[in-house]
């Protein structure tokens, strides 16, 4: 394939657009922006970065985009993409594998999850473009068309491929450490906390005390052992545990944070590469 040049079709997609350009003039000698009507600063800033536009406020079916492209003194092979919600940057490479297969048309309509229908045998004005992959032949062939037409009708001698754009599975994320249980995000704020003595010490302190001095006043008040008096003693006995353990929870955690404090010191001052 001798070239190539990518047209970025679509509207408002200011945040975007420089990623966009800048991965399509990896892959291509030729980036073009057809814009669809954008009412933010999308024209402008395609302007700053040397990137040719095209104005468009018509239909987008293929029989008119391919006639549009057509006339703009069309490369060897066009890929049109439509941006929108459903693309993302990383699949740009994989539409540009597709052009360089030497189709001489190969598109996809956008279309439902559900949707089981055979692409070739949708309308093109009942459909609407997710990519346009396309030799001057394609393009041409495309151009003749009309809108009450499908892809099965293309000549017989050109390559032609159609697909349905599906969005992508929703498959559940692997969660951080940080999200994956409420444990963990309090245990991960503990270790952002500046005072974890306070928030854990005093506290295990006062539990500490109360609990040392019931050990010492209220089972000597029981004469004999039963229910009421062994209840008493494990819940004396509980809260004890409950403060020492808090007071060692205080000190770990002020501890490692010292330490990790230590750390990022470092790192702050070594020196990074150029």
């Amino acid at each position: 394939m001798e070239s190539l040049r990518i047209v970025l079709m679509g509207k408002d997609f200011e945040l975007r657009l420089v990623s966009l350009v800048i991965r399509s003039r990896e892959l291509a000698e030729e980036v073009i922006l057809l814009d669809l009507g954008s009412s933010d600063g999308t024209v402008e800033l395609a302007e700053k970065i040397d990137c040719r536009v095209l104005n468009h406020d018509g239909e987008t079916h293929a029989p008119v985009l391919g006639s549009l492209l057509l006339k703009d003194n069309p490369t060897e092979f066009t890929l049109l993409v439509h941006i929108n919600g459903r693309f993302k940057l990383r699949d740009l490479p994989l539409l540009v594998n597709r052009a360089k297969e030497n189709w001489d048309v190969h598109m996809s309509f956008i279309s439902g999850a559900s949707d089981i229908s055979n692409p070739q045998e949708v309308v093109y004005g009942d459909a609407e473009l997710s990519h346009l992959a396309a030799s001057v032949n394609g393009l041409e062939a495309i151009s003749k068309s009309e809108n009450t037409q499908t892809p099965l009708e293309l000549d017989q001698n050109l390559k032609v491929r159609v697909l349905h754009s599906k969005p992508a599975p929703k498959v559940q994320q692997r969660e951080s450490l940080a999200t994956a249980s409420r444990f963990a995000q309090l245990f991960y704020w503990m270790l952002e906390s500046r005072h974890p003595l306070l928030l854990f010490g005093i506290p295990g302190v006062v539990l500490f005390i109360v609990g040392y001095n019931l050990s010492g006043n209220v089972l000597d008040s029981f004469d004999e052992w039963n229910q009421t008096s062994v209840g008493v003693a494990l819940a004396v006995i509980g809260v004890t545990l409950m403060g020492l353990f808090a007071m060692m929870v205080g000190l770990i955690l002020y501890i490692m944070g010292k330490q990790v404090k230590q750390i990022q010191a470092q790192y702050n001052h070594w020196p990074k590469e150029e």
